[in-house]
């Protein structure tokens, strides 16, 4: 007995092929070097991604490219997540491309530099939009992981400094996928409970890898949104971060961050010290003042014996009154003629009859208006009948009513005029006197 072998055709051989390919590798991530891009009109990318023993075809279509941080050229090294497929026409292996992301420190550096070049362009970085630190603060805030050293060397440093501040802590993580969003939300907490006076933004030292949640732009934003006081401590002295550019004061170190954001406590108490002595010294120069105002005083009060003056007041008090009531007197009877005169000229002019007068006229002019207003009506109302005769003649409507339709493109009010508005498979609206078709375009044929 002979056993025939299947025979398939080239497209059925390709088609297996892309099954098996797609059925086994799923989702891949690939890394290498871009070359040979090619971006044709229809914005599609094609590429190949090699190393130095190999290469193989890449395709990343149009709608996958939104979520790319940066724009791919010949030459950049990136890892690839990818669907292994096989382009059946040409029977090629290739990588079907959904997303791109640059590879290494350098990609993570070359994000940095965009981003800082994109908020300085923002104004974000400029000294006049930040706000003072507090010389005093009531409640200090601290944004960090509660496990690391960041949060011990900072909580160290307020107690030696000032203990009696309170400090609120709020944990994060601060390295990972999910430590932007953490810090974010920590700001914004922050802010919406309005505890604290001022926030400490802190973790320590790292790679740029580490410290990359701090190189985030929500986090900047979250930050440059703070309407409380922010003091950014990330990493050792010889890091930055975007976070330290945005913020209100940049710290090198958690421990620094500390001390800016305190006084020394000593220091204040001496100073306190101070001032109470120079505030004794004043209050006794005050006092020896005061008594010797106290005893001139009493010196000048012994030469004057009070009893005299008051009798010679007393004596210029009775002739004021006297001539006090005499103007009054004059000016009361000058008054009361005044107001005899007045009243008199008030009787002269009655104004009865000129307000009657009036009244009929007004009457007049009701009766005048009102018959011009009956007379407007009318006219507007023939004009009005006339013109909506006028307008139902020429409606599309009327139109519509002997038969003919109105075809528009589907929810669009744009009419449809020639065959070249519309393809086919569309939907399209036709408007019939009693209601509307929804229709699909099945088949276009030219006159």
């Amino acid at each position: 007995m002979t056993i025939t072998a299947q025979i398939y055709s080239v497209s059925q051989l390709n088609r297996e092929a892309k099954r098996l390919l797609a059925s086994h590798f799923l989702t891949v991530q690939v890394q290498g070097e871009i070359s040979n891009l090619s971006l044709p009109s229809s914005g599609h990318y094609y590429f190949t991604l090699k190393d130095a023993q190999a290469q193989i075809r890449c395709a990343m279509f149009k709608g996958q490219q939104q979520r790319l941080r940066f724009k791919p050229a010949n030459g950049n090294l990136v890892t690839a997540t990818a669907q292994v497929s096989l382009y059946e026409p040409r029977g090629d292996y290739q990588l079907v491309v959904e997303h791109l992301e640059e590879a290494g420190d350098g990609a993570l550096r070359l994000a940095f530099e965009r981003l800082k070049q994109k908020l300085f362009l923002e104004g974000l970085f400029e000294s006049d939009r930040k706000q003072a630190i507090p010389a005093l603060p009531s409640q200090i805030g601290v944004i960090t992981s509660p496990s690391g050293a960041a949060i011990h060397d900072i909580l160290s440093v307020l107690k030696r400094r000032f203990p009696a501040i309170p400090v609120l802590i709020y944990p994060v993580a601060v390295q990972g996928e999910n430590a932007k969003f953490e810090i974010t939300r920590a700001l914004e907490t922050a802010n919406r409970q309005a505890k604290v006076d001022l926030i400490i933004l802190a973790r320590g030292g790292g790679s740029l890898e580490d410290l990359w949640a701090f190189n985030e732009e929500i986090v900047a934003r979250a930050i440059v949104a703070s309407q409380i006081p922010v003091i950014s401590a990330v990493g050792h002295e010889v890091d930055f971060s975007i976070a330290d550019f945005v913020a209100d004061l940049r710290a090198p170190t958690p421990s620094a961050a500390a001390e800016h954001a305190v006084p020394d406590q000593t220091a204040w108490l001496n100073s306190f010290i101070n001032i109470e002595r120079q505030l004794c010294r004043l209050i006794q120069v005050k006092l020896l003042q005061q008594q010797q105002q106290l005893n001139w005083l009493n010196k000048a009060l012994q030469t004057q014996h009070p009893g005299e003056k008051l009798q010679r007041n007393a004596q210029r008090l009775d002739e004021l009154e006297h001539r006090f009531k005499q103007t009054m007197q004059v000016r009361l009877a000058r008054y009361h003629q005044q107001l005899a005169f007045n009243e008199q000229r008030l009787k002269q002019q009655q104004p009865s009859a000129a307000i009657t007068g009036y009244k009929q006229q007004l009457d007049f002019f009701k009766q005048r208006l009102n018959r011009a207003i009956q007379l407007k009506l009318s006219t507007l109302k023939n004009r009005h009948a006339a013109i909506g005769q006028n307008l139902h003649t020429v409606s599309p409507l009327a139109t519509l009513e002997r038969g003919y339709a109105i075809v528009q493109h589907h929810n669009s009010a744009l009419l449809v005029k020639s065959i070249q508005q519309i393809a086919k498979d569309e939907l399209i609206d036709t408007r019939l006197a009693n209601g509307r078709i929804v229709s699909q375009v099945k088949q276009i044929i030219a006159d």
